[in-house]
Protein backbone atom coordinates (compact mmCIF):
# COMPACT_ATOMS: atom_id res chain seq x y z
CA UNK A 1 0.00 0.00 0.00
CA UNK A 2 1.18 3.70 -0.70
CA UNK A 3 0.87 6.41 1.75
CA UNK A 4 -2.35 7.98 1.16
CA UNK A 5 -1.98 11.39 -0.98
CA UNK A 6 -4.32 13.59 -2.09
CA UNK A 7 -4.87 12.95 -6.09
CA UNK A 8 -5.64 9.48 -4.42
CA UNK A 9 -8.56 10.55 -2.47
CA UNK A 10 -9.76 12.66 -5.48
CA UNK A 11 -10.08 9.48 -7.35
CA UNK A 12 -11.91 7.48 -4.68
CA UNK A 13 -14.64 10.25 -4.15
CA UNK A 14 -14.88 10.58 -8.45
CA UNK A 15 -15.14 6.77 -8.68
CA UNK A 16 -17.26 6.15 -5.92
CA UNK A 17 -19.71 8.27 -7.41
CA UNK A 18 -19.03 7.31 -11.14
CA UNK A 19 -22.65 6.41 -11.61
CA UNK A 20 -24.04 9.71 -11.78
CA UNK A 21 -22.48 12.10 -14.11
CA UNK A 22 -24.58 15.16 -12.50
CA UNK A 23 -22.42 14.27 -8.87
CA UNK A 24 -19.36 14.18 -10.60
CA UNK A 25 -19.86 17.22 -12.25
CA UNK A 26 -21.05 18.72 -8.88
CA UNK A 27 -17.70 17.85 -7.36
CA UNK A 28 -15.80 19.15 -10.40
CA UNK A 29 -17.47 22.03 -9.78
CA UNK A 30 -17.86 22.88 -6.21
CA UNK A 31 -14.11 23.35 -5.72
CA UNK A 32 -13.49 20.59 -3.96
CA UNK A 33 -10.05 19.11 -4.00
CA UNK A 34 -9.69 16.32 -1.46
CA UNK A 35 -8.35 18.84 1.34
CA UNK A 36 -10.30 20.26 4.32
CA UNK A 37 -8.37 23.24 5.52
CA UNK A 38 -11.31 25.19 7.44
CA UNK A 39 -14.80 24.88 8.74
CA UNK A 40 -16.07 26.66 5.07
CA UNK A 41 -14.15 24.22 3.16
CA UNK A 42 -17.07 22.76 0.10
CA UNK A 43 -14.85 19.48 0.73
CA UNK A 44 -16.45 19.29 4.66
CA UNK A 45 -19.65 17.78 3.26
CA UNK A 46 -21.65 15.80 5.86
CA UNK A 47 -23.41 13.80 3.02
CA UNK A 48 -19.95 12.49 1.02
CA UNK A 49 -16.85 13.00 3.77
CA UNK A 50 -13.58 12.07 2.54
CA UNK A 51 -10.71 14.56 2.33
CA UNK A 52 -7.05 15.03 4.36
CA UNK A 53 -7.52 17.51 7.02
CA UNK A 54 -4.51 20.08 7.23
CA UNK A 55 -6.78 22.73 9.37
CA UNK A 56 -9.03 23.10 12.17
CA UNK A 57 -12.18 21.01 12.18
CA UNK A 58 -15.56 20.66 13.52
CA UNK A 59 -17.29 17.58 12.87
CA UNK A 60 -20.98 18.91 14.43
CA UNK A 61 -24.33 17.18 16.01
CA UNK A 62 -26.70 18.55 13.63
CA UNK A 63 -25.13 16.54 10.92
CA UNK A 64 -25.52 13.06 10.30
CA UNK A 65 -21.77 12.93 8.64
CA UNK A 66 -21.69 9.93 6.36
CA UNK A 67 -17.90 8.21 5.77
CA UNK A 68 -17.67 8.01 1.94
CA UNK A 69 -13.91 7.07 2.24
CA UNK A 70 -10.34 7.43 3.98
CA UNK A 71 -10.89 10.66 6.24
CA UNK A 72 -7.18 11.73 7.31
CA UNK A 73 -6.39 14.06 9.88
CA UNK A 74 -2.84 15.74 8.75
CA UNK A 75 0.08 16.53 10.66
CA UNK A 76 -0.87 19.66 12.37
CA UNK A 77 -4.10 19.83 12.09
CA UNK A 78 -7.08 18.79 14.09
CA UNK A 79 -10.60 17.24 14.13
CA UNK A 80 -13.38 18.12 16.49
CA UNK A 81 -16.18 15.87 17.17
CA UNK A 82 -19.14 16.99 18.83
CA UNK A 83 -21.31 15.27 21.77
CA UNK A 84 -24.08 13.30 20.27
CA UNK A 85 -22.24 13.28 16.55
CA UNK A 86 -23.03 10.55 14.23
CA UNK A 87 -20.75 9.38 11.94
CA UNK A 88 -22.10 6.67 9.43
CA UNK A 89 -19.46 5.21 7.43
CA UNK A 90 -20.31 3.89 3.77
CA UNK A 91 -19.72 -0.20 3.64
CA UNK A 92 -16.71 -0.17 1.65
CA UNK A 93 -14.23 -2.42 3.84
CA UNK A 94 -10.29 -1.27 3.62
CA UNK A 95 -11.10 2.29 1.71
CA UNK A 96 -13.26 3.62 4.49
CA UNK A 97 -11.53 4.59 7.76
CA UNK A 98 -10.37 7.76 10.01
CA UNK A 99 -6.60 8.36 10.97
CA UNK A 100 -5.45 10.42 12.53
CA UNK A 101 -1.25 11.71 11.86
CA UNK A 102 1.66 11.79 14.19
CA UNK A 103 2.07 15.22 15.10
CA UNK A 104 -2.33 15.68 14.38
CA UNK A 105 -4.60 15.78 17.08
CA UNK A 106 -8.44 14.40 17.30
CA UNK A 107 -11.01 16.19 20.18
CA UNK A 108 -13.84 13.43 20.92
CA UNK A 109 -15.65 15.00 22.89
CA UNK A 110 -18.84 12.79 23.78
CA UNK A 111 -20.89 12.39 26.94
CA UNK A 112 -22.52 9.76 28.81
CA UNK A 113 -25.97 10.92 28.21
CA UNK A 114 -24.60 12.18 24.47
CA UNK A 115 -21.95 9.85 22.47
CA UNK A 116 -20.11 9.46 19.59
CA UNK A 117 -21.17 7.24 17.81
CA UNK A 118 -18.83 5.74 14.50
CA UNK A 119 -20.81 3.02 12.99
CA UNK A 120 -22.21 1.68 9.46
CA UNK A 121 -24.09 3.05 7.01
CA UNK A 122 -25.58 -0.34 5.57
CA UNK A 123 -28.95 -1.18 6.67
CA UNK A 124 -28.18 -4.76 8.30
CA UNK A 125 -24.84 -3.78 9.74
CA UNK A 126 -22.41 -6.50 10.15
CA UNK A 127 -18.54 -6.86 11.30
CA UNK A 128 -15.98 -5.75 8.79
CA UNK A 129 -18.38 -3.22 7.20
CA UNK A 130 -15.39 -0.33 7.23
CA UNK A 131 -11.82 -0.02 8.75
CA UNK A 132 -12.03 2.24 12.38
CA UNK A 133 -10.25 4.46 14.05
CA UNK A 134 -5.99 4.68 13.82
CA UNK A 135 -3.80 6.98 15.80
CA UNK A 136 0.02 7.56 14.93
CA UNK A 137 2.22 9.14 17.94
CA UNK A 138 5.51 10.05 18.59
CA UNK A 139 5.98 7.94 21.70
CA UNK A 140 8.62 5.35 22.12
CA UNK A 141 8.20 2.26 20.26
CA UNK A 142 10.66 -1.29 20.18
CA UNK A 143 10.90 -1.63 16.22
CA UNK A 144 12.74 1.09 15.64
CA UNK A 145 11.88 4.97 14.74
CA UNK A 146 10.38 5.64 12.77
CA UNK A 147 8.40 2.36 11.79
CA UNK A 148 5.55 2.30 9.25
CA UNK A 149 2.27 0.60 10.17
CA UNK A 150 0.85 -1.98 8.63
CA UNK A 151 -2.16 0.13 7.90
CA UNK A 152 -1.21 2.35 4.57
CA UNK A 153 1.94 2.67 6.23
CA UNK A 154 1.71 5.59 8.42
CA UNK A 155 4.60 6.36 10.37
CA UNK A 156 4.44 6.19 14.07
CA UNK A 157 6.96 5.86 17.17
CA UNK A 158 9.32 8.40 18.52
CA UNK A 159 11.31 9.81 21.91
CA UNK A 160 8.17 11.69 23.28
CA UNK A 161 6.42 9.86 26.19
CA UNK A 162 4.13 12.27 26.55
CA UNK A 163 3.08 12.97 23.34
CA UNK A 164 -0.49 14.20 22.64
CA UNK A 165 -2.78 13.10 19.88
CA UNK A 166 -6.27 14.40 21.91
CA UNK A 167 -8.78 13.15 23.82
CA UNK A 168 -11.67 10.37 23.22
CA UNK A 169 -13.95 10.26 26.04
CA UNK A 170 -17.80 8.40 25.74
CA UNK A 171 -17.33 7.11 21.92
CA UNK A 172 -19.09 4.12 20.40
CA UNK A 173 -17.29 2.22 17.53
CA UNK A 174 -18.75 -0.21 15.53
CA UNK A 175 -18.71 -3.05 12.64
CA UNK A 176 -15.21 -2.74 12.13
CA UNK A 177 -12.46 -4.80 10.91
CA UNK A 178 -12.21 -5.02 7.25
CA UNK A 179 -9.90 -7.16 6.02
CA UNK A 180 -7.18 -5.62 3.72
CA UNK A 181 -4.93 -9.29 2.81
CA UNK A 182 -5.20 -12.65 4.93
CA UNK A 183 -2.85 -11.33 7.70
CA UNK A 184 -4.11 -8.03 7.86
CA UNK A 185 -6.95 -6.63 9.10
CA UNK A 186 -8.34 -2.92 10.21
CA UNK A 187 -9.33 -3.04 14.03
CA UNK A 188 -11.86 -1.28 16.13
CA UNK A 189 -9.38 1.82 17.68
CA UNK A 190 -5.51 1.04 16.51
CA UNK A 191 -3.13 3.09 18.26
CA UNK A 192 0.46 3.23 17.37
CA UNK A 193 2.90 4.71 19.44
CA UNK A 194 0.50 6.97 21.30
CA UNK A 195 1.52 9.13 24.35
CA UNK A 196 0.28 9.34 27.76
CA UNK A 197 -0.60 13.00 26.90
CA UNK A 198 -3.38 11.69 24.91
CA UNK A 199 -6.82 10.99 27.18
CA UNK A 200 -8.70 7.84 25.85
CA UNK A 201 -11.52 6.77 28.68
CA UNK A 202 -15.69 5.90 28.39
CA UNK A 203 -14.84 3.79 25.11
CA UNK A 204 -17.25 0.92 23.64
CA UNK A 205 -16.42 -1.23 20.70
CA UNK A 206 -18.67 -3.62 19.48
CA UNK A 207 -18.89 -6.51 16.36
CA UNK A 208 -15.77 -6.28 15.03
CA UNK A 209 -14.35 -8.80 12.68
CA UNK A 210 -10.71 -8.24 14.14
CA UNK A 211 -9.37 -6.75 17.42
CA UNK A 212 -11.44 -4.60 19.25
CA UNK A 213 -8.16 -2.19 20.48
CA UNK A 214 -4.48 -3.17 19.34
CA UNK A 215 -1.81 -1.38 20.63
CA UNK A 216 1.93 -0.72 18.62
CA UNK A 217 3.86 0.70 21.59
CA UNK A 218 3.11 4.00 22.91
CA UNK A 219 2.64 4.89 26.45
CA UNK A 220 -1.30 5.89 26.77
CA UNK A 221 -3.15 5.16 29.09
CA UNK A 222 -6.95 3.94 28.89
CA UNK A 223 -9.69 3.76 31.18
CA UNK A 224 -13.36 2.67 31.59
CA UNK A 225 -13.10 0.66 28.46
CA UNK A 226 -15.54 -2.36 26.79
CA UNK A 227 -15.41 -4.65 23.64
CA UNK A 228 -18.02 -6.88 23.13
CA UNK A 229 -18.29 -9.23 19.78
CA UNK A 230 -15.02 -9.07 18.84
CA UNK A 231 -14.41 -11.83 16.16
CA UNK A 232 -10.65 -12.01 16.96
CA UNK A 233 -8.92 -10.49 20.47
CA UNK A 234 -10.39 -8.24 22.58
CA UNK A 235 -7.41 -6.37 23.74
CA UNK A 236 -4.05 -6.74 22.01
CA UNK A 237 -0.28 -4.99 22.39
CA UNK A 238 2.97 -5.50 20.68
CA UNK A 239 5.85 -3.24 20.20
CA UNK A 240 6.94 -1.88 23.39
CA UNK A 241 3.41 -0.60 24.91
CA UNK A 242 4.48 0.67 28.98
CA UNK A 243 0.74 2.12 30.12
CA UNK A 244 -1.77 1.40 32.32
CA UNK A 245 -5.05 0.31 31.68
CA UNK A 246 -8.04 0.79 34.50
CA UNK A 247 -11.43 -1.20 34.06
CA UNK A 248 -11.49 -3.22 31.12
CA UNK A 249 -14.43 -5.10 30.35
CA UNK A 250 -14.47 -7.77 27.61
CA UNK A 251 -17.54 -9.89 26.93
CA UNK A 252 -18.67 -11.92 24.44
CA UNK A 253 -22.61 -12.10 24.58
CA UNK A 254 -24.89 -15.36 24.64
CA UNK A 255 -25.68 -16.25 20.66
CA UNK A 256 -22.64 -14.52 19.15
CA UNK A 257 -21.04 -17.44 17.08
CA UNK A 258 -18.39 -16.16 14.55
CA UNK A 259 -14.87 -15.96 15.94
CA UNK A 260 -11.14 -16.91 14.85
CA UNK A 261 -9.00 -19.90 15.31
CA UNK A 262 -6.84 -18.31 17.59
CA UNK A 263 -8.70 -15.56 19.82
CA UNK A 264 -8.02 -14.48 23.17
CA UNK A 265 -9.67 -12.17 25.91
CA UNK A 266 -5.91 -10.13 26.31
CA UNK A 267 -3.44 -11.18 23.49
CA UNK A 268 0.34 -9.58 24.45
CA UNK A 269 3.35 -9.26 22.53
CA UNK A 270 6.81 -7.53 22.84
CA UNK A 271 7.78 -7.34 19.64
CA UNK A 272 5.52 -9.40 17.58
CA UNK A 273 6.75 -8.22 13.38
CA UNK A 274 10.18 -9.41 13.79
CA UNK A 275 10.01 -11.95 16.89
CA UNK A 276 12.55 -9.99 19.40
CA UNK A 277 11.67 -11.03 22.57
CA UNK A 278 14.09 -8.91 24.03
CA UNK A 279 13.54 -5.65 22.12
CA UNK A 280 13.46 -2.53 24.38
CA UNK A 281 11.22 -0.62 25.69
CA UNK A 282 9.55 -4.02 26.54
CA UNK A 283 5.77 -4.32 26.45
CA UNK A 284 4.67 -4.16 30.21
CA UNK A 285 1.66 -2.44 30.86
CA UNK A 286 -0.15 -2.50 34.14
CA UNK A 287 -3.85 -3.74 34.02
CA UNK A 288 -6.12 -2.90 37.16
CA UNK A 289 -9.83 -3.99 37.65
CA UNK A 290 -10.15 -6.74 34.61
CA UNK A 291 -13.38 -8.66 33.48
CA UNK A 292 -13.25 -11.22 30.86
CA UNK A 293 -16.12 -12.90 29.95
CA UNK A 294 -16.97 -15.75 27.78
CA UNK A 295 -21.00 -16.32 27.50
CA UNK A 296 -20.88 -17.32 23.81
CA UNK A 297 -21.30 -21.05 23.33
CA UNK A 298 -17.66 -21.16 21.17
CA UNK A 299 -14.16 -21.57 22.14
CA UNK A 300 -12.02 -18.56 23.10
CA UNK A 301 -8.19 -20.10 22.55
CA UNK A 302 -7.12 -18.26 25.82
CA UNK A 303 -9.02 -16.01 28.25
CA UNK A 304 -5.51 -14.30 28.69
CA UNK A 305 -2.04 -15.07 26.47
CA UNK A 306 0.89 -13.44 27.18
CA UNK A 307 4.06 -14.03 25.11
CA UNK A 308 6.94 -13.43 23.10
CA UNK A 309 8.81 -11.76 25.70
CA UNK A 310 6.41 -9.23 27.07
CA UNK A 311 5.52 -8.82 30.62
CA UNK A 312 2.29 -7.41 32.42
CA UNK A 313 1.13 -6.32 35.74
CA UNK A 314 -2.95 -7.42 36.15
CA UNK A 315 -5.00 -7.23 39.56
CA UNK A 316 -8.06 -7.62 40.29
CA UNK A 317 -9.48 -9.50 37.19
CA UNK A 318 -12.30 -11.68 36.85
CA UNK A 319 -11.82 -14.48 34.17
CA UNK A 320 -15.31 -15.84 33.61
CA UNK A 321 -16.88 -19.05 31.63
CA UNK A 322 -20.44 -19.03 30.93
CA UNK A 323 -23.49 -20.57 28.61
CA UNK A 324 -21.46 -23.70 27.54
CA UNK A 325 -18.40 -21.98 26.46
CA UNK A 326 -14.90 -23.20 26.66
CA UNK A 327 -11.42 -21.74 26.35
CA UNK A 328 -8.09 -24.20 26.20
CA UNK A 329 -6.55 -22.04 29.01
CA UNK A 330 -7.37 -19.61 31.43
CA UNK A 331 -3.78 -18.10 31.42
CA UNK A 332 -1.73 -19.01 28.78
CA UNK A 333 2.22 -17.34 28.70
CA UNK A 334 3.71 -19.69 25.83
CA UNK A 335 4.12 -19.58 22.50
CA UNK A 336 6.33 -21.09 20.20
CA UNK A 337 7.84 -18.07 18.74
CA UNK A 338 8.32 -17.38 22.63
CA UNK A 339 7.31 -16.92 26.26
CA UNK A 340 6.10 -14.12 28.95
CA UNK A 341 8.94 -12.56 30.48
CA UNK A 342 9.29 -13.88 33.67
CA UNK A 343 8.44 -11.21 35.53
CA UNK A 344 4.94 -11.22 34.33
CA UNK A 345 2.42 -10.75 37.65
CA UNK A 346 -1.42 -11.65 37.37
CA UNK A 347 -3.59 -11.47 39.84
CA UNK A 348 -7.70 -13.19 39.30
CA UNK A 349 -10.63 -14.89 40.37
CA UNK A 350 -12.01 -17.67 37.88
CA UNK A 351 -15.59 -18.16 37.81
CA UNK A 352 -16.73 -21.28 35.94
CA UNK A 353 -13.34 -22.52 34.69
CA UNK A 354 -10.67 -24.69 36.28
CA UNK A 355 -7.98 -22.46 38.11
CA UNK A 356 -5.60 -25.31 37.43
CA UNK A 357 -5.90 -24.41 33.00
CA UNK A 358 -2.75 -22.81 33.10
CA UNK A 359 0.29 -23.04 30.95
CA UNK A 360 3.21 -21.17 32.83
CA UNK A 361 6.67 -23.48 32.32
CA UNK A 362 8.62 -20.65 33.24
CA UNK A 363 6.82 -19.72 36.92
CA UNK A 364 5.85 -16.41 36.44
CA UNK A 365 3.52 -14.78 39.14
CA UNK A 366 -0.11 -16.17 38.53
CA UNK A 367 -2.60 -16.67 41.43
CA UNK A 368 -5.82 -17.67 40.24
CA UNK A 369 -8.98 -18.47 42.77
CA UNK A 370 -11.88 -19.88 42.16
CA UNK A 371 -15.19 -18.23 43.46
CA UNK A 372 -18.74 -19.73 43.46
CA UNK A 373 -19.95 -15.68 42.19
CA UNK A 374 -18.57 -12.56 40.35
CA UNK A 375 -16.36 -11.18 42.62
CA UNK A 376 -13.82 -8.54 41.42
CA UNK A 377 -12.80 -7.02 38.06
CA UNK A 378 -14.12 -4.25 36.10
CA UNK A 379 -16.84 -1.95 37.42
CA UNK A 380 -19.79 -2.66 35.52
CA UNK A 381 -21.93 0.01 36.27
CA UNK A 382 -19.65 2.56 34.64
CA UNK A 383 -20.36 1.22 30.94
CA UNK A 384 -24.75 1.66 31.88
CA UNK A 385 -24.19 4.80 29.00
CA UNK A 386 -23.77 2.27 26.02
CA UNK A 387 -26.87 0.33 26.94
CA UNK A 388 -25.46 -2.77 26.22
CA UNK A 389 -26.69 -5.78 28.77
CA UNK A 390 -23.59 -6.98 29.83
CA UNK A 391 -23.37 -10.86 31.23
CA UNK A 392 -21.46 -10.10 34.30
CA UNK A 393 -22.71 -7.19 36.64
Amino acid sequence: MKVIKKIIIISTLLVAMSSCDDDISEVITSGKDGIITSQEDPDLDAAYLTSEITGEVTLNAENEWKLAGPLIVKSGATLTIEAGTTIKAVPGGTNIFISVEQGAQIFVQGTAKNPVVMTSAAASPKAGDWGGLIIAGNAPVNTGVPTEAELFRLTYGGNQPADDSGTITYLKIEYTGARINEETEFNGLSLYGVGNGTTINHLVVANGADDGIDLFGGTVNLSNILVVNSEDDMFDWTDGWTGTANNLYGARLEGFEKVTSDSHGIEGDNQEAVNNDTAMPRSNPTITGLTIVNAANVKMEDLINIRRGSSVTISNALLVLTGGATTGNVVDLTDRKGNADVSTSITANVLGADEDTVNNPDEATVTLTEVAEATGGADATVFEWTGISLPIN
